[in-house]
């Protein structure tokens, strides 16, 4: 739908002028935001980034962001929206009827977009891999991208089921997270494979300890598991002779190049949105890493911001997991803890966090979350009718 509005007047910022708009909606409607210091967290990061990029643009790294003909600015702008979308989500998100609409949305979202990535690889032969077989998906952004957006909302309802008592949505849920694991297996990315096992050993160890045995059974039957095409994705990081695949060599100089950047202004980086200007190895605009991504652009300062919202995030999603009296609510806690931990580890292969696409429904149910804490985190019902009264709650 937004593709068609390209040819319109400002149709390339919908996305923008549509979460404005609910933003302005729900003030004049009386709409107040929960208490959270994320709010003032992302303010700070959005004006540091934009300071950021004067910075770049006294140092000529780019030119000065001052109009949407400038690239630097639009990044920016583009950016931005996905802070909008958590302040718009946490204004008209208000009750728990609410919360679980937008876990619903979710869930259909994670259907359809299954759905479109089935549709795309079941017209090759999966007996064998090779690049042509790795399709851009419904995102449109690439494989590896829409292989994180799966990787990280399957941990998310793997990680809510295990409050779901109610064996009808049970059973639905775990064949949301069958369907969803079947579609990122054949996305063909190393990140997504990686972010998936790494957030199911995380929830072995926070909440079910089965998974540790099935974990570790898997590490040992894999390449007897796995179908012989993902087996080959995964092996050829490194040819018969032990050397790396051109992709990886690739990424490893370009990480020296990074560091070398970065040890040359370590305080506040070269400026936010700055790498894509620079002429990079095999002509490569982004540093395939996020996390080195920030460094480089806006030092240790940006890193630290960042590594503080992150932390907020966590500690919000564990208290909703360990302190909230409702099971939808713990559901929601533990299923943000591990969605964001599968985020993390899929942009340390890549920039996966700037994406509106991927990340603004994460902080969707992050707000859903600010606003589940505001009212539902303290000691733990102890009548014997409260359990049953909470599981008919999320059943309904």
């Amino acid at each position: 739908m937004r593709d068609h509005f390209l040819d319109w007047p400002l149709g390339e910022h919908l996305p923008l002028i549509l979460v404005l708009a609910v933003i302005v909606g729900a003030i004049l409607h009386g709409k107040r935001l929960p208490k959270s210091k994320l709010y003032i967290i992302w303010l700070v990061i959005g004006v540091y980034l934009y300071l950021s990029m004067w910075l770049g643009a006294a140092l000529g790294n780019a030119p000065a962001p001052l109009s949407l003909s400038d690239l630097n600015f639009v990044t920016w702008k583009d950016y931005v929206v996905i802070p909008l979308v958590f302040v718009a989500t946490s204004l008209v998100v208000e009750d728990r009827k609410a919360v679980r609409t937008v876990i619903l949305i979710t869930a259909i979202t994670l259907l359809i977009i299954d759905r479109g990535c089935i549709l795309e690889f079941r017209n090759h032969s999966l007996a064998t891999f090779d690049e042509s077989k790795r399709d851009v998906g419904p995102l449109g952004y690439g494989s590896n991208l829409t292989a994180a957006y799966l990787a990280m909302f399957v941990m998310f309802f793997w990680g809510f089921l295990q409050f779901i008592k109610a064996k009808k949505y049970k059973l639905l849920g775990y064949g949301l997270v069958a369907i969803t694991l079947y579609a990122t297996m054949y996305m063909f990315s190393r990140g997504g494979y990686v972010a998936v096992l790494v957030t199911v050993l995380v929830l072995g160890i926070l909440k079910d300890r089965k998974l540790l045995v099935v974990f570790g059974v898997f590490l040992l039957t894999w390449q007897l598991i796995l179908p012989k095409s993902v087996q080959q994705r995964v092996t050829m990081t490194e040819n018969p002779y032990g050397q790396l695949d051109p992709s990886a060599q690739g990424r490893i100089e370009l990480w020296k190049e990074s560091w070398n950047s970065f040890v040359h202004s370590p305080l506040f980086g070269n400026g936010f949105a700055t790498f894509q200007y620079g002429q990079h190895i095999a002509n490569l605009r982004d540093t395939h890493d996020w996390f080195i991504k920030v460094m480089v652009e806006t030092g240790a300062i940006g890193l630290i911001m960042y590594f503080f919202l992150l932390q907020q995030i966590f500690a919000l999603g564990y208290r909703l997991f360990r302190q909230g009296k409702d099971p939808m609510y713990c559901g929601l806690g533990l299923g943000l803890l591990l969605a964001l931990c599968s985020s993390m580890v899929s942009n340390c292969f890549g920039d996966r966090w700037t994406y509106l696409e991927i990340t603004g429904p994460l902080f969707v149910l992050v707000a859903a979350a600010v606003r589940a804490s505001s009212h539902a985190v303290g000691p733990k019902e102890t009548s014997e009718l409260a359990p049953l009264h909470a599981d008919a709650m999320v059943a309904s």
